[in-house]
């Protein structure tokens, strides 16, 4: 399997290694941070140069237009399935995380494409960026409907305490996130600066890419295996729906696709986003606004779950899938 003699993966598959045999083995915090800024500008610049070659067109359109809905369903329908399993603020919080997306997927997805000779298109890194709040919002409403039913079966108006954060501010939040903001940024300067910027910044945005996605994939297995003693003493249920529920969203965006037509590529993309589980922008919220809500099971389920699976066997399956369907 061409996953498996990647570099990128095969050191990310070292990381892990690193990390389940306590090596002292670690990336520094803000290098580690510098190279996820890198990839999502040098995500971002690539999408710019593409969207300026291609422009608006209906693809474009629908692309956007599926990816915002399954950024709605994704969410309603995990949190419906996880409240059985799982306490209802976990619920929400686990409905929030793989209801958002992950950024490093999706970017090595571009990778293997690129590889495979896959076209895609570069609006898909928009589709990314709208695609990660949607799940958040929808969590926070979630939460505080089980905060009022809370109050209401105890008797009590104002005695629980409510964490709210209000959807302007969620939105301002979202769309400043230094992370969220680099990524339209460097699309919009991509569209702008077009073929001769393309030429210009191609040692910075191509040549370099993979040895980086390399080192930063080298530190996420480095994460993921420390994440794993949070899932310890945790239902087999709720592991199931760690490996279930990302198989059945990344089915979703596949029909959905289909039935509007999108390529062959993003359609793939599509899966892939669909399928993802955030790690980075989710906890980062919820953390403040469900703080009833266990972190260790929404982090280890993404990072230390759901992400190698992902990573090592879902971008694979995906685009074998597609390749059946999408003609």
């Amino acid at each position: 399997m061409m996953t498996f003699s990647d570099p990128a993966i095969l050191f990310f598959l070292f990381g892990l290694l690193a990390g389940f045999f306590k090596s002292n083995l670690e990336i520094p915090q803000q290098i580690s941070r510098f190279l996820s800024l890198y990839l999502l500008m040098a995500l971002g610049l690539k999408g710019g140069f593409a969207l300026e070659k291609t422009g608006l067109t209906t693809e474009v359109i629908i692309s956007l237009a599926c990816a915002v809905s399954l950024a709605i369903a994704v969410p309603l329908i995990a949190f419906q399935i996880l409240k059985r399993l799982v306490p209802h603020f976990d619920a929400a919080a686990l409905a929030a995380t793989y209801g958002s997306v992950s950024a490093v997927t999706f970017i090595t997805a571009t990778q293997i494409l690129d590889h495979q000779g896959i076209a895609f298109g570069g609006h898909m890194a928009a589709a990314m960026a709208l695609m990660e709040s949607p799940a958040i919002i929808m969590a926070i409403f979630f939460a505080n409907q089980i905060r009022h039913r809370q109050t209401l079966a105890l008797g009590q108006s104002s005695s629980i305490p409510v964490h709210t954060l209000s959807i302007k501010k969620l939105l301002h939040e979202s769309f400043t996130d230094g992370a969220q903001l680099l990524l339209l940024g460097s699309l919009i300067i991509g569209m702008i600066s077009g073929e001769a910027g393309q030429d210009m910044m191609r040692p910075f945005s191509v040549d370099l890419f993979k040895g980086l996605l390399a080192f930063f994939l080298l530190d996420m297995g480095l994460l993921a295996a420390r994440n794993v003693p949070g899932l310890k003493h945790q239902s087999p249920w709720v592991f199931a729906f760690g490996i279930i529920a990302p198989l059945f969203h990344a089915s979703l965006a596949l029909l959905l696709a289909s039935l509007c037509g999108l390529s062959l590529g993003n359609s793939i993309l599509l899966m892939v986003l669909t399928s993802s589980a955030s790690y980075i922008a989710v906890p980062a919220v919820v953390r403040y606004a469900i703080p009833e809500a266990n972190p260790s099971l929404y982090v280890g389920m993404s990072l230390a779950l759901t992400f190698p699976l992902n990573l090592l066997f879902g971008i694979p399956l995906y685009v074998y899938l597609a390749q059946l369907v999408i003609h």
